[in-house]
């Protein structure tokens, strides 16, 4: 049976992004919540797992209105994290 999974990212964006992508080669539906700060893209280990989580169509949210993905607040996403079978904070 295929599980939700949250990712949420606070400290150690890039392992926590590295975990977001090899939870995708079980064929669970991993969703990542980026909390509070943005993504440090000049990080190339965070640019590189963005770009696969892309590719391989995982939905990526954040909390920040500045950031560049789709915006949830914190009360949305406290709300549905319920939802999941598993929720992981990094």
């Amino acid at each position: 049976m295929r599980k939700k999974i949250a990712v949420l990212v606070r400290d150690g964006q890039a392992e926590a992004l590295r975990m977001a992508v090899g939870l995708t080669l079980a064929d669970d539906e991993v969703t990542v919540f980026v909390m509070d700060e943005k993504l440090d893209f000049g990080d190339e280990a965070v640019a590189l797992n963005v770009e696969t989580l892309n590719e391989v169509r995982v939905k990526i949210y954040s909390n920040n209105p500045g950031d560049s993905f789709p915006h949830m607040t914190t009360e949305e996403i406290a709300r549905i994290l319920p939802e999941y079978d598993t929720v992981l904070p990094f």
